[in-house]
């Protein structure tokens, strides 16, 4: 009868352990209310500059100011490990998240981004963007 408890018993805290792990964890979004992602690469003209790259960051900053920008994320390279996948000759990123491709384009002549392309733009030497929506 000992071995019969002990099993219920160990039973019942497993289950109860699971449940309190799993109310823990973050659920998973459903219709991410910022869809549209444009995401910045900034490759400096002085790379080896903090003063330049701090300069930019504080720039980039800046564009959170906009409406229409919902999310900012201002990075700089991490230094994670070297792989032939990873690319870390950029010196600045930016990530923002709109809710609509309305708000990217509104975003695109909105008078301080191009302040910010004005002020900035002798920094850096070459920019990508990507932009993607949530599939």
């Amino acid at each position: 009868m000992e071995k019969s408890n002990r099993r219920k018993f160990l039973g019942t805290a497993a289950a109860l352990a699971a449940g309190t792990a799993a109310t823990a964890m973050p659920l998973p979004l459903k219709g991410n209310k910022y869809p549209v992602i444009h995401h910045v690469f900034f490759w400096l003209k002085n790379p080896g500059s903090v003063e330049d790259r701090n300069q930019l960051v504080e720039g980039v900053k800046t564009l959170s100011k906009i409406p229409t920008v919902k999310e900012l994320r201002v990075g700089v390279v991490a230094s994670t490990e070297k792989r032939d996948v990873v690319d870390n000759s950029w010196g600045v990123s930016e990530l923002m998240f709109f809710e609509d491709l309305a708000g990217q384009a509104a975003y695109q002549t909105h008078p301080i981004h191009l302040e910010f392309i004005k002020n900035y733009g002798h920094l850096w030497e070459k920019v990508i963007v990507y932009d993607a929506v949530d599939a």
